[in-house]
């Protein structure tokens, strides 16, 4: 059921209402913005922080990429920089994820976290 206090998608949000949908502090949401020059929230009196819909959409695009699909701040740079503006896309082959830099294959590292799994699971025993 939907939260009678939600916004439409189309308000403008504060730095904490985001901070608090994506489940991140709102130093990370000022920090991006040091690193992506594309995240220019509104700043009012104050330096409050009012993200547009547009912003949102990058914010969360960001999030996703380097939370969910494991690239560096300087992979996600460079798919911005490239000028992909469609989330929907596949990322370009330029950029690689943190996770696939290592050499090692990603079959191997769920190997080695089954085995941690169960070696933890043995110790609470």
């Amino acid at each position: 059921m939907a939260n009678a206090t939600a916004k439409s998608d189309q308000a403008f949000r504060t730095i904490g209402e985001l901070a608090g949908e994506l489940g991140v502090p709102q130093h990370i949401l000022r920090y991006w913005e040091t690193r992506f020059p594309q995240l220019k929230p509104l700043q009012r009196a104050g330096n409050r922080r009012y993200y547009r819909p547009a912003d949102v959409q990058l914010v969360r695009r960001i999030h996703r990429l380097l939370n969910q699909d494991g690239y560096t701040i300087r992979g996600v740079q460079q798919l911005l920089d490239g000028g992909e503006v469609d989330s929907a896309a596949a990322p370009p082959a330029a950029p690689t994820a943190a996770n696939e830099s290592g050499g090692v294959s990603l079959d191997h590292l769920r190997a080695i976290r089954a085995t941690l799994v169960a070696a933890l699971e043995e110790s609470a025993l």
